[in-house]
């Protein structure tokens, strides 16, 4: 028996997330049913982030344990040739036994791309956010260095949180502009349900004007879910990278 894992990238548009759901096809269901075909044996991912519905990614990663005499580096291709055009392996390897990927010291980084212009661009409908109301980028950057550190992050999560903690490390954050696209990059060591979205709608919130950028420290104090900006759309948002520190 053997541990290998996997580094997953998805366009996440027609799936309900990564974790299996009775509803509807998922990232986690497509990969078990592909590698149980490919190794004749009962295959279940261990996910390290579990996304939502519509949410990308560029690398999240899965570990599975299997018999099978294929050689870990060559699961990748083999599977891919399985796979949906709309998820790729772009490696896999052998790891140790022990290894689980939801139990190590980690971080990861997000980025929410939002389209900021008087008409939206087809091209860039299913990968970012549109909206023709025009974005303050100079305040959302001055706003986004509150969330730098470790704090209470109650307000910017789903009410539906089963987290025991709400409380979370936030490494860096970058609101970067290039022509119309607004790209929101954060590090950390681990986020809430709809953590970031929640970030990014409260971040457009400021750079609509209707926040100020200090706001931003009255609502992480209030630890009140409804005193930060709405939960935005998962089409923006794309896990960019996931590191084992």
């Amino acid at each position: 028996m053997k541990r290998i894992m996997l580094k997953v990238a998805y366009d996440g548009t027609n799936y309900h997330g990564w974790q299996i759901q009775p509803n509807g096809e998922t990232i986690e269901g497509v990969l078990n049913r592909c590698l149980s075909e490919l190794l004749q044996e009962k295959i279940e991912v261990i996910g390290a982030s579990r996304t939502d519905s519509g949410v990308h990614a560029r690398e999240n990663i899965a570990v599975f344990d299997t018999e099978s005499p294929i050689p870990p580096k060559k699961v990748a291709n083999a599977l891919n040739a399985r796979l949906p055009d709309d998820i790729r392996i772009q490696d896999s390897e052998e790891v140790n036994a022990d290894f689980h990927p939801r139990k190590c010291v980690s971080r990861k980084t997000y980025e929410y791309r939002i389209y900021n212009a008087p008409f939206s661009m087809p091209t860039e409908r299913l990968y970012s956010y549109f909206t023709y109301v025009p974005l303050d980028i100079e305040k959302m950057r001055e706003a986004a260095v509150y969330f730098i550190g470790t704090h209470d992050f109650k307000s910017f999560c789903s009410v539906d949180t089963q987290a025991e903690s709400t409380v979370r490390q936030v490494d860096s954050i970058e609101v970067n502009k290039d022509g119309n696209l607004i790209a929101i990059r954060v590090s950390g060591r681990g986020f809430l349900y709809n953590m970031v979205r929640i970030m990014a709608g409260t971040l457009m919130e400021v750079g609509r004007g209707r926040l100020e950028p200090a706001d931003i420290a009255r609502i992480l104090e209030a630890k009140d879910r409804t005193t930060a900006g709405p939960t935005a759309p998962a089409c923006g948002l794309t896990l960019i990278k996931y590191e084992f520190l």
